[in-house]
């Protein structure tokens, strides 16, 4: 699922419209072997509606549109994912997200990461666990006014759009997947209390069951991270998410539903850092 193209205009939870969705075709297992199809319907683009529509009340940045080295044609210094000796995170907070990270490149790039897989879960979409990740990521100065706007965004009529009741849970036998992989991480600016990161992600997203009409699927996305230092810990100030880079599509066997739901309970995330 990624929060859509360069959302300033747009928006879609879970991939959006710009989601390659694969269809069951007619009378087949929506999880079993079949043609690879481009088809978007209506219901996948709904379903997978939400962070980017909600992205447009966050990515209030004032007009910054901050350029990587790239913009400027020159090649971006890069630096390898490896071990450095140092904790990366101290703890997790109450509502089970990593904090205390180090106040330096290495540990704003490691919060960009972890809040990424977070933002974009299945978790932002339960009134219940939605206000603690929240207060958690996002700077304090912009959680009231995201609590809100979320709650507008996520409300009733769009839970029963995708599936979930008023709580956020996926029907008996069923489960609704949204689950984000950071692949790599690169700061395009750092000033030592503020920072942009950019965290090029992929994922998995959809509806597990038979009847599915919003089958498991992956993406690829790059979210843009506004982070700020503040009370000891880097937070969220805004976020923005763009399409791609995405490789071409391997020729995997397409699972059943069953191992789809099995994997989700199986197999724990990660606590990412550099």
């Amino acid at each position: 699922m990624s929060l859509g193209d360069e959302h300033e205009a747009s928006g879609g939870y879970g991939g959006t419209g710009q989601t390659r969705t694969r269809l069951p075709d007619t009378g087949a297992d929506p999880y079993g072997p079949r043609r690879r199809s481009s088809s978007r319907s209506l219901v996948t683009v709904v379903g997978v509606v939400a962070l980017l529509i909600a992205a447009i009340a966050f990515a209030n940045r004032g007009g910054d549109d901050p350029s990587s080295p790239d913009d400027a044609g020159t090649k971006p210094e890069t630096a390898a994912t490896a071990p450095s000796g140092q904790r990366p995170v101290k703890s997790k907070s109450a509502a089970g997200i990593p904090s205390g990270f180090a106040q330096d490149q290495e540990g704003v790039e490691s919060a960009a990461a972890n809040y990424a897989v977070v933002l974009v879960s299945a978790d932002i979409l339960k009134p219940a666990r939605r206000p603690e990740i929240v207060r958690q990521v996002f700077d304090a100065g912009r959680v009231s006014e995201l609590e809100r706007n979320l709650d507008q965004v996520y409300d009733k009529a769009f839970l029963d759009k995708v599936g979930l009741d008023q709580n956020g849970n996926a029907p008996k036998g069923s489960t609704y997947v949204s689950r984000t992989m950071p692949v790599g991480t690169k700061i395009t600016e750092f000033g030592g209390s503020t920072a942009t990161v950019e965290v090029w992600c992929t994922g998995v997203y959809g509806m597990t069951g038979e009847s599915s009409e919003n089958p498991v699927t992956s993406d690829w996305f790059t979210m843009t991270l506004q982070m700020r230092w503040t009370d000891g810990d880097w937070k969220v100030d805004s976020f923005s998410q763009k399409e791609g880079p995405a490789p071409v599509n391997g020729d995997n066997r397409v699972s059943t539903s069953d191992d789809i739901s099995k994997a989700v309970e199986e197999f724990g995330g990660f606590t990412y850092a550099r």
